[in-house]
């Protein structure tokens, strides 16, 4: 499955963004979909995940609250409301896939990667 990240961009401290990740197959129900970020100097970490079936969701203990991880079977999107958006946010964002059971925290359980994109928060 080819992934396509977009929504990102330049806001100020304690906006918000909505991220979306589209899916090039009509099986996309099929995968648990997440979401990670890279700031710079640092290395990729997890944001949430969503599993294909029940929608069960996850998150990193530092977007709890704030984050929202949805998906949208229809459109073959999954999607990342970010809200109270913080300067530590600041960070490339990347979707990823897996099309196996478990909805995984670690990035190397996921085979199919977007290309990512950038979220810029403002103090």
């Amino acid at each position: 499955v080819q992934l396509q990240a977009s929504g990102g961009g330049l806001v100020q401290a304690g906006g918000s963004l909505r991220l979306s990740c589209a899916a090039s197959e009509p099986t996309f129900s099929n995968y648990n979909m997440g979401w990670f970020r890279q700031a710079p100097g640092r290395e990729r970490e997890f944001v949430a995940v969503i599993r294909r079936v029940g929608g069960i969701t996850d998150y990193a203990d530092s977007v709890k609250g704030r984050f929202t991880i949805s998906r949208d079977n229809a459109k073959n999107t999954a999607y990342l409301q970010m809200n109270s958006l913080k300067p530590e946010d600041t960070a490339v964002y990347y979707c990823a896939a897996r099309n196996v059971p478990g909805a995984p925290t670690s990035e190397a359980e996921y085979s199919y990667w977007g290309q990512g994109t950038l979220v810029t928060v403002s103090s």
